[in-house]
């Protein structure tokens, strides 16, 4: 029992030292050709910290201890709901409770509450989750009409009168060509924008982890002649307003940080405008949309893996999807 004191002290300094040991490599049973044990990667090291981060910090709010967790608190924890959907689908519950297990069984506590958890979920339903909604190329192209239209510049006052606008018209057309996260468009920085424009038009961002998600990885992606255009026009004029700071899309004349519940406001309000009346009408469907895009013209698993910032290769093979359903209109 007193291997499990600093686990309930502070569970994740004692989960970063675990992590980082062979111990942890055991329990996870992966190994090479050759029967070595296959060591875990810096980037997969981030991902388990970042998740076992979430669990400690639900089990503070619950008043808890890692060591009086039950299998009935980790059932709770991964059947949370907000605004009456899952926060976790559940391949991510079953990693989740797979990830506890390992701890766990280091610990050598029997029962196990992560594996009895896992038994008492319906593994069945794993390959049921419902596939990424994604795009056709009709109803994308009726979301780039529907955008947040160029103020007419007769009706302005000042030069830069409505440049926010102008703003979430350029970050919109970025998300939906790039693939990219909402935080990442959010802490798009511009030493990531690309200088130098190619033959077609086109511009290279490159993504890094700073003023990002937690779990964002660096990575490079295209933007398409059609978005660089609209984001070299933002630019320019955010250039001409002398906006401070480095954000791309800064959320006011200040330079600060905008909010992803703004970034999800203004996108809710472009596929309104576009006749589009959807479940999950966001982010996740325009990066959906983005990858299907990629599979559609031949992408292999390993490159969308790197085309979409994804520390795993099998997240990558994870993606399935459907088409969002023809509305009324068409």
């Amino acid at each position: 029992m007193h291997k499990l004191i600093p686990w309930d002290t502070d569970p994740v300094r004692a989960f970063k030292e675990f992590v980082s040991t062979t111990a942890f490599a055991q329990t996870g049973r992966r190994l090479r050709a050759d029967g070595t044990l296959r060591a875990l990667s810096a980037e997969s090291a981030k991902i388990y910290i970042f998740m076992f981060g979430n669990v400690a910090s639900w089990i503070l709010e619950q008043g808890l201890s890692f060591s009086s967790v039950t299998h009935a608190d980790l059932l709770r924890f991964i059947n949370r709901t907000e605004n009456g959907k899952r926060v976790l689908n559940s391949k991510i519950a079953y990693r989740y409770l797979r990830l506890l297990e390992r701890c766990y069984e280091y610990l050598e506590v029997a029962p196990n509450p992560a594996q009895q958890a896992i038994i008492g979920i319906d593994r069945a339903h794993m390959s049921k989750d419902e596939p990424g909604r994604t795009l056709s190329e009709d109803q994308l192209q009726r979301f780039f009409a529907a955008l947040p239209a160029q103020a007419p510049r007769l009706r302005r006052n000042t030069p830069f009168d409505g440049w926010k606008r102008r703003r979430d018209r350029a970050m919109q057309v970025v998300i939906a060509l790039t693939g990219l996260r909402v935080s990442e468009a959010v802490g798009l920085l511009l030493p990531e924008v690309g200088r130098q424009i190619a033959l077609d038009g086109s511009i290279v961002l490159t993504i890094t982890p700073d003023e990002k998600h937690d779990t964002s990885h660096e990575h490079t992606v295209t933007l398409p002649r059609q978005g660089a255009d609209e984001l070299r026009h933002w630019l320019q004029e955010r250039e001409a307003m002398a906006i401070p700071g480095q954000f791309v899309f800064p959320a006011n004349l200040t330079g600060a940080r905008m909010t992803r519940k703004t970034v999800y406001v203004q996108m809710r309000a472009t596929f309104e405008r576009a006749g589009m009346d959807l479940a999950r009408s966001g982010g996740r469907t325009l990066r959906n949309t983005f990858a299907k895009r990629q599979l559609d013209n031949g992408a292999r698993a390993d490159e969308l893996k790197d085309v979409l910032g994804l520390a795993l290769e099998r997240s990558a093979a994870d993606y399935n999807f459907t088409r969002v359903k023809p509305d009324p209109a068409d």
